[in-house]
């Protein structure tokens, strides 16, 4: 069985930290990160606001990130040995995708805003936290190309508010709880999702 998990949301709201988590506990389970497929400095545009426009979808390159779900979806097996994930005694003897349980993470703020991805998701989450929190987190990361002054207020919070509203069918998640309730939460959901589709 294949079962694609979508983890999107705010920037800095904890979703790569819930995957990491999840990849550890969920069997056969391998890892598309979006900040993967952002294309080059100088490739993004630089908008009205006299930002470069890196929190819109153009940003990135989706077409890349649809084909490489689509090579999990083909052959998740396969998918997981070129990428380094153990799997399960049960697939790594039989050798086929039909054995054993087969999961994807796609994981990102813009997942949920590409229509040839929407479809994909057979479980979806949405990390969510307030502006002063995303902010306060956002001032203590370090970013290969670091955020000029003015950056969150005058571009990545309203990008924010504007993506958000694409995604209202999905099913939420206070990032303001602790990691902990967090991931508890998200890995009942989906025991209980994979044990309703088996």
């Amino acid at each position: 069985m294949k079962f694609i998990i979508g983890i999107g949301g705010v920037t800095n709201g904890g979703k790569t930290t819930l995957t990491n988590r999840l990849l550890k506990a969920l069997p056969n389970c391998c890892v598309v990160h979006q900040d993967d497929f952002f294309k080059k400095p100088d490739q993004i545009e630089v908008g009205e606001d006299g930002f470069r426009q890196w929190d819109v979808i153009t940003a990135l390159d989706m077409e890349a990130m649809v084909n490489t779900v689509k090579g999990w979806q083909e052959n998740p097996v396969k998918f997981a040995r070129s990428h380094g994930v153990s799997l399960s005694p049960e697939v790594e003897e039989a050798g086929s995708v039909e054995k054993g349980i087969h999961i994807l993470i796609v994981e990102g703020f813009l997942i949920y805003n590409y229509k040839p991805l929407i479809d994909v998701y057979d479980k979806c989450f949405y990390i969510s936290i307030p502006y002063e929190e995303c902010k306060r987190r956002r001032s203590t990361r370090t970013y290969t190309v670091p955020d000029p002054p003015g950056l969150f207020d005058g571009h990545v919070w309203p990008m924010y508010l504007k993506h958000r509203k694409e995604m209202e069918d999905n099913s939420y998640v206070d990032g303001m709880t602790s990691k902990e309730d967090i991931y508890n939460k998200v890995y009942e959901t989906i025991n209980n999702s994979l044990l309703n589709s088996l």
